[in-house]
């Protein structure tokens, strides 16, 4: 599949389609189970290197990453559980006797101490744990019904691909021409949001509630912290992540030749960048 859209916004990267599936793409990078990994760094290697990546209910990468593919709740199984969990992306575990006990197991093992201080002090991303558990719960966790959830270059799927999203990683300029199309032939002022979340949770199951909505809407990320950091080397410093669930994919790929994208304004700020 061609992208009219990211040849009009001149994206030197691919965009990447998330598929679910239940047989894994050729060639594709995976995770080994049980081992730590961001998956925001296989959707980076889809659109930079043309490389697909798979993950499945056991390489999923991290907790926040199996939540985010739509493999359950998998912050069920982090060190302390979901509290544990609440405590660690909020002020840190150290406050409970468990989560104390639990960080000092971290330390004992080899490369631990690090994480063993983050789980002990936090990340701090969110006040406390009970504003935590309120974010949790409100992530709209979920089994999907396929085995594997496959991140595929666009150009590499095929007609029968059961295709949820895709999703473009973009500078400023770029972001602006996709928000301005995905609201070109709609109404209302709320068709691109953009919410709190791990990286792949907003290219995940945030874009699959999504496909829930009669219009869904596209979802500005990357404003996870932690994500930026795993790739800035492959996708630079300035890069967000716009990602369309398929149906608006295909209406803002319908609505490309005609648009403010064929106009002055646009081409002058291509020239500007040359």
């Amino acid at each position: 599949m061609k992208s009219k859209i990211a040849e009009a916004i001149k994206l030197e990267t691919e965009p990447v389609a998330v598929v679910w599936s239940d047989d894994k793409p050729d060639g594709a990078l995976e995770f080994k189970p049980g081992k730590f990994g961001c998956v925001v760094s296989l959707f980076a290697a889809a659109a930079t290197k043309g490389r697909p990546g798979v993950f499945s209910r056991e390489t999923f990468g991290c907790w926040g990453g199996g939540v985010g593919l739509g493999f359950g709740n998998r912050y069920e199984d982090f060190p302390g559980g979901v509290e544990g969990f609440c405590y660690f992306l909020s002020e840190g575990n150290a406050n409970t006797e468990r989560g104390r006990a639990i960080g000092e197991q971290m330390k004992q093992a080899p490369g631990g101490a690090r994480l063993a201080d983050t789980y002990l002090h936090g990340e701090r991303y969110i006040k406390d744990a009970p504003l935590t558990r309120e974010f949790v719960d409100d992530l709209p966790t979920m089994e999907i019904p396929t085995r594997y959830v496959a991140v595929k270059p666009l150009s590499q799927t095929e007609d029968d691909d059961d295709i949820q999203s895709i999703s473009y990683f973009v500078d400023p300029d770029q972001l602006s021409a996709l928000a301005i199309l995905a609201n070109y032939a709609r109404k209302g002022l709320d068709n691109v949001i953009m919410t709190y979340a791990a990286g792949c949770q907003v290219m995940g199951i945030l874009a699959y509630r999504e496909l829930q909505r009669e219009d869904p809407r596209a979802l500005v990320g990357m404003t996870d912290i932690s994500a930026r950091r795993n790739v800035r080397a492959s996708l630079g410093r300035n890069i967000m992540s716009f990602t369309a669930p398929l149906p608006l994919y295909r209406e803002m790929e319908a609505h490309v030749r005609g648009s403010f994208l064929d106009g002055h304004v646009w081409k002058a700020l291509l020239d500007e960048e040359s």
